[in-house]
Order: structure tokens, then sequence, then C-alpha cells
């Protein structure tokens, strides 16, 4: 239960508390941004089972591999992917921990 708390609370009230604290003026347009991470757990539908409570995601899935981490590392340094990039190490961020707590 507490694995669960502490990988869907990065999940979702990171992204929250991120925009709440340092995007002011358009909050919520960052938070649906920053939740929109979550959209890459859609290569877990390629895999057997597609949900396995007991694997851990990194490494594993081809959104969650070294090199799309790469790839999102890359979209933080421009600014107009900063927020795109920011969403998808969020995203991957709450999968590495919930790794860890297996």
């Amino acid at each position: 239960m507490t694995r669960e708390l502490i990988h869907y609370g990065i999940h979702f009230l990171i992204p929250i508390a991120i925009g709440f604290i340092a995007f002011k003026k358009n909050r919520w347009t960052v938070i649906l941004i920053l939740l929109s991470g979550i959209l890459i757990d859609v290569d877990h539908l390629i895999a057997t089972p597609i949900f396995d409570p007991n694997r851990c995601s990194i490494g594993f899935h081809p959104l969650h591999s070294f090199w799309a981490i790469v790839l999102y590392v890359i979209l933080l340094i421009p600014p107009k992917t900063r927020i795109w990039g920011l969403a998808l190490m969020i995203h991957i961020l709450a999968d590495t921990v919930d790794c860890l707590l297996i």
C-alpha cells in the first residue's frame, strides 16, 4: 500500500505541486501537461501481462528504455520542450522509485 501511495503520489501530486508553486501564470496548462506524462505508459499495452505489479518498467518497456530517457533529458534543454521533458522525467522518477521499492 505504501509503495502505491508513493508511486502514484509522484505521478499526480508532484505535477500539481510544481504547477502551483512554479507556474502561477499558466498553472492549469502546465499541470495538465505535467500530468500527461503518464501517457508513456501506453507501452505497457505491448507487454505480457499488460500489468505486473512486480515488474520494473525502467528498461523493460520501450518508452521507459535508456534511449527514451536520454531523449526526455534532451527535451529539458530547449525552452519550448522543457515542460514536456519535465513531464516525462517526473514519470521516469515515479517509475524509478517504484522499482527501488519492489
